[in-house]
């Protein structure tokens, strides 16, 4: 789950977490090819494949499995890597607006699983257009809450490598940026000390929703669903999440 949303998801997505360990190596292996595959294997020439290889450490990908992903993206193990990004437009209960991005080697199999979990989960597929004007492609930075990292030490660092505005979210902050400052704002964070747990570009919502506990559960189980479809990447929902109802959520 990627998004608006991803800090009040946070809590839910530890208790998965060790179920979906061989499924979300195989999703950032993916990444990895294909960031090989577009920009070569030269990390120094190519900030996309560097960001795709630390969020698979951070994963605890081996570092074997991504030197050959590395390889195989890019061309230099003999092995041909196709993929096809996709993107679904969509609303889940109450009207939460989706934008599902898949990397599928067949697009019939990806529509096909998408609408069935859609349909399952009493949400629905809409028309293109519908849903991706309320939202912006934006360079997103992750930073986990941690002693001696405040807000103003992050803007300080950041402000002018031309990010945009840094959020809290209580339990960690989000760099938001042009996707052209993406990189020279990790670059600002390194060097200023500050370590990062994600730095990639996503569909950030112009226009957010409140949702209560019964709604927030009915997103989740949905989210669940689709990440368990081999070719969906990333969700990403403009759901908000108050105090009040994370800690409803926690009591599950």
């Amino acid at each position: 789950m990627s998004g608006h949303s991803k800090w009040a998801t946070t809590k839910h997505k530890k208790a998965i977490t060790d179920s979906r360990r061989a499924k979300s190596f195989a999703k950032l292996i993916k990444n990895i090819e294909v960031a090989a595959k577009m920009g070569g294997a030269d990390l120094s020439g190519n900030p996309t494949l560097v960001d795709a290889i630390q969020k698979a450490k951070k994963t605890s990908v081996p570092n074997d499995n991504i030197d050959r992903a590395v390889k195989r993206g890019a061309g230099l193990s003999g092995e041909s890597v196709e993929y096809t990004t996709i993107i679904y437009e969509g609303y889940g209960a109450n009207g939460v607006a989706m934008l599902i991005e898949c990397l599928t080697d067949n697009k019939n199999r990806a529509a096909a699983d998408v609408r069935a979990i859609m349909t399952r989960n009493g949400a629905a597929l809409a028309d293109p257009g519908s849903v991706a004007y309320n939202f912006n492609r934006k360079g997103v930075i992750s930073i986990a809450a941690t002693d001696g990292v405040s807000e103003d030490d992050i803007l300080e660092a950041v402000l002018d490598a031309g990010a945009e505005e840094v959020k809290n979210h209580g339990g960690g902050f989000e760099v938001i940026t042009d996707p052209s400052h993406l990189v020279s704002s990790r670059k600002a964070l390194q060097d200023a000390g500050i370590d990062y747990d994600s730095s990639e570009l996503e569909f950030v919502p112009n226009l957010t929703i409140e949702v209560d506990a019964e709604t927030a559960r009915k997103i989740f189980r949905l989210i669940d669903a689709l990440e368990d479809s081999d070719d969906v990447q990333n969700i990403f929902a403009n759901f908000e999440i108050t105090p009040e109802v994370q800690a409803q959520l926690d009591e599950d």
